[in-house]
């Protein structure tokens, strides 16, 4: 139920999913509602799916620790149940943010040695896409959680993207390791003594060049840095299209170049990514755009599924012990 475009986005990308992947899907909500969705799939019954009742929706408006305390059978805290309760590998959400951080670190807890989940969003760079963590989870940090979030973002770099020995860079305002402030500042000393490939501060405008597979910062940054992307390439393909369409000329050089135009809004596009994991919590939890379409859900669910199949959690927890990631 959750997301801008719930339930119909969320169950026909549940549905492909379903039909294309070797995964079982609860569908968690108001069953009536949701069997109105999968109305338009007259195959749904054959796919393996299963609907979990879940009679109350937090609204994005709602404060969600007074939400899901007021609410016990709201979809988020039902759905993260299910996981604790190892009934399912993974909760998948487009909805509510802080409710599901809240709902996941109340019911998965967090790894040994991580003290808060970050959010680790995928971005496109000229050579392959970047993981950005914190995107939004926290807004107040301290230099150790900077380090835990390099370690977690180094971790999902290599199971998502295949870099071997993921290059982590702290973002500020200068290259200098004296630049930035107090929170950058000694994050930076942190990350320089930690057993990760720490390659200095990047700034701003290195975010999408490539040089950096781990681009780590506190999360009230990280999610400008996420929702000034999105804004930039939309306005990008405005403009382009506008451009293209613009003369005769431009349309027929327009038709000549779609294919090449189709790939850039492949590699732009966030729906491609599926959705960003939350990080530190002790159990899988895929974390999706408010906007997700039906594509973006079934990408998060192979995400989901991705992951649970390759040990990460076990991993994370490892690879923070190795770290002797500093406690509070």
């Amino acid at each position: 139920m959750g997301g801008d475009h719930a339930p119909s986005a969320v169950v026909d990308g549940a549905v492909a999913a379903a039909r294309h992947l070797a995964v079982q899907i609860a569908l968690v909500g108001p069953t009536a509602a949701v069997t109105g969705a999968l109305a338009q799939h007259p195959d749904w019954s054959t796919l393996g799916l299963e609907l979990v009742e879940a009679p109350d929706v937090i609204a994005m408006t709602e404060s969600p620790a007074a939400a899901l305390r007021r609410r016990p059978g709201a979809t988020i805290r039902v759905a993260a149940d299910l996981v604790a309760q190892k009934r399912a590998e993974a909760l998948v959400s487009a909805g509510h943010t802080g409710a599901t951080v809240m709902a996941a670190y109340g019911a998965f807890g967090t790894i040994p040695g991580v003290d808060r989940p970050a959010l680790a969003a995928s971005i496109p760079t000229l050579a392959r896409p970047a993981v950005l963590v914190d995107a939004g989870a926290n807004v107040e940090c301290r230099p150790h959680h900077l380090l835990q979030f390099a370690v977690m973002g180094s971790v999902y770099s290599r199971v998502a993207y295949g870099n071997e020995r993921p290059r982590v860079g702290l973002l500020s305002i200068g290259e200098e390791e004296t630049k930035g402030n107090d929170l950058t500042r000694e994050a930076h000393r942190l990350l320089k003594a930690a057993p990760i490939n720490f390659i200095g501060n990047v700034e701003g405008r290195e975010i999408y060049s490539g040089s950096a597979d781990v681009i780590v910062c506190d999360g009230f940054t990280g999610n400008v840095v996420l929702k000034t992307s999105e804004g930039l390439v939309e306005t990008v393909e405005t403009l382009l299209g506008d451009e293209l369409r613009g003369t005769f000329s431009s349309q027929v050089g327009y038709l000549l170049s779609r294919r090449a135009f189709r790939r850039f809004r492949r590699r732009v596009d966030y729906s491609e990514y599926g959705g960003a994991p939350l990080l530190g919590v002790a159990g899988l939890a895929i974390i999706g755009h408010g906007r997700s379409s039906a594509k973006a859900i079934r990408n998060a669910i192979a995400m989901a599924y991705r992951f649970a199949t390759s040990d990460f959690i076990p991993r994370v927890e490892q690879e923070i012990a190795a770290a002797s990631v500093p406690g509070r």
